[in-house]
């Protein structure tokens, strides 16, 4: 499940399976980023798939954790509304929200979401992304051939964010240099004061309005130019969001800034990290790279960028023994869901060339299942295509800093080092 110190995970699972089961939540962004939240889904998926969980920071809330059960309730949207939000929210923010009356289209049902998301979903068609292909080909090519060699260096600042925040800067129709910005918000918006990336909810607060209004200004620009093909144009002078408000449009721009940067440049570093931890596998692909893609698929669904989603009951719903009532918080563990091994055969393995590598959670199911799944897997598989071209190796140095959230499955940063060129 993990390659920390093996005293280190038979601690944490010695706490997960002698705490009462009536007592864990899995939400807990510690565990996440020391990689020990294994044994709570493990126990969970064995004693109580659907579990709740009493949390001081958010509340009540329900625990999906079961694979079919997870894709049962994701389909759901009438028992289950992705309204107000799809993120647990703490306590504090229930009773006064970072910025009151954000919305988006992944946190709104039909009708209202198939025409917001209908809108963007050209930027990604197969079509575009045709299009987009040698760019991000070329832009990945540079990447990799101004890194170090012999030495080492930190992989997610130099390779995994550069490469996202270019191919959504171009999503964006934002200047390039702009780029890095949107690494920062993407970061901002996940980020838990006081655990690195903004210290308070004020500093946090502040760099919204900051990033509101940079955007703010871009759907100005749009709006008195001709249509193009970029992001905000579509949203300014489509039919059915032209007239939303701001609030709609900057909920949409988070959507769309974390939807596209976090989850690939956290699968990218994922890829790097798991084919050094298991060179069995990274064998395979050297003596056959048409497993890039089917590697690709295993590294998304090892990985799962993004650890849930949430969802509210509409009304009472009996599921699997179990009253949901009316309003309550839903969440269902896409990480643990992945790691299902009544639907997936060793799932804590990492195995490459697996007979359908594709079977995997991390893009969500039904009408809100990833917009962006295409463009993501593209990226990951120009890079590795290229890095394959230049680099026999890349070796990981020591362990990674993971990402402080319990949304967020990801890398702060990971030293690596590449000894030679082909």
């Amino acid at each position: 499940m993990s390659t920390a110190p093996a005293q280190i995970l038979e601690d944490a699972k010695s706490i997960a399976y002698a705490t009462p089961i009536d007592q864990i939540d899995p939400a807990q962004a510690k565990l996440f980023q020391d990689n020990e939240m294994w044994w709570n889904f493990e126990r969970l998926r064995k004693e109580d798939p659907v579990h709740l969980a009493e949390s001081p920071l958010y509340g009540p809330y329900w625990s999906i954790t079961k694979f079919n059960d997870i894709m049962a309730v994701d389909t759901d949207h009438h028992n289950f509304s992705s309204e107000p939000g799809i993120t647990l929210v703490t306590l504090t923010d229930q009773a006064s929200p970072l910025l009151p009356g954000l919305s988006s289209f992944i946190s709104m049902d039909p009708p209202r979401h198939d025409v917001q998301r209908k809108t963007v979903s050209p930027a990604v068609s197969p079509t575009n992304l045709q299009i987009l292909e040698p760019l991000i080909r070329e832009r990945a090519a540079a990447i990799l051939d101004r890194l170090p060699i012999g030495e080492e260096f930190e992989w997610v600042e130099n390779v995994s964010r550069e490469l996202t925040a270019m191919t959504l800067a171009t999503l964006f129709g934002m200047p390039q240099e702009d780029r890095r910005r949107l690494t920062y918000w993407s970061d901002v918006v996940t980020a838990v004061p006081g655990h690195g990336v903004v210290e308070t909810r004020e500093e946090k607060i502040g760099i919204f309005m900051e990033y509101r209004d940079y955007f703010m200004k871009l759907w100005n620009a749009r709006v008195n130019e001709e249509p193009t093909g970029d992001l905000i144009s579509m949203l300014a002078h489509g039919a059915e969001t032209r007239n939303m408000t701001p609030e709609e449009y900057f909920g949409n721009v988070i959507l769309l800034t974390v939807g596209g940067n976090d989850t690939t440049r956290n699968t990218i570093t994922g890829s790097v990290y798991a084919l050094d931890r298991n060179p069995d596998q990274y064998a395979k692909l050297v003596a056959n790279p048409s497993l890039i893609p089917s590697m690709v698929s295993e590294t998304i669904r090892w990985q799962t960028p993004l650890a849930y989603m949430k969802r509210r009951a509409t009304r009472d719903v009996e599921f699997l023994g179990k009253t949901i009532r009316e309003g309550d918080t839903v969440a269902m563990w896409y990480v643990s869901g992945n790691r299902d091994d009544e639907v997936i055969d060793r799932p804590n393995d990492y195995i490459i060339d697996r007979a359908r590598p594709r079977q995997h959670m991390s893009f969500g199911f039904g009408v809100h299942r990833c917009v962006g799944n295409r463009l993501a897997e593209l990226q990951l598989k120009v890079i590795w295509e290229e890095m394959m071209k230049r680099f026999p190796e890349i070796n990981v140095v020591g362990e990674p800093k993971r990402t402080f959230s319990t949304f967020v499955k990801g890398y702060e940063s990971m030293q690596v080092v590449i000894p030679r060129r082909h």
